[in-house]
């Protein structure tokens, strides 16, 4: 096993999508586009409380846009992934490939 090097500097990880459940999140809309709220409640074991406020910050962070409207006479919700999303979320998933790699070298 090699040395870890000095250079990677792990709390460059974006803290918003570093948590568990908004990499649940931003990885099931990179998956699929766009998705309702209760198809991201089922897909990831989510109470309505939890996912809210997850979603609530990846919103803020401009990592997810969110519609709302209606289906029937029902309130539905509809969240996607944006560009800027996209961008952390890749850039992310270079950080961590960075470390694994500094790690195996």
């Amino acid at each position: 096993m090699g040395a870890v090097s000095q250079g990677f500097d792990y709390q460059k990880l974006d803290e918003v999508i570093h948590s568990r459940p908004r990499l649940g999140i931003m990885s099931v809309l990179v998956a699929v586009e766009e998705a309702d709220f209760n198809f991201l409640k089922e897909r990831l074991g989510m109470t309505d409380g939890n996912l809210s406020i997850h979603l609530r910050k990846l919103e803020e962070a401009g990592y997810i846009s969110v519609k709302k409207g209606f289906l029937g006479r029902k309130p539905h919700t509809r969240y996607a992934i944006t560009e800027r999303g996209r961008h952390a979320f890749s850039a992310y998933l270079q950080q961590l490939e960075k470390l694994i790699q500094e790690i195996r070298d």
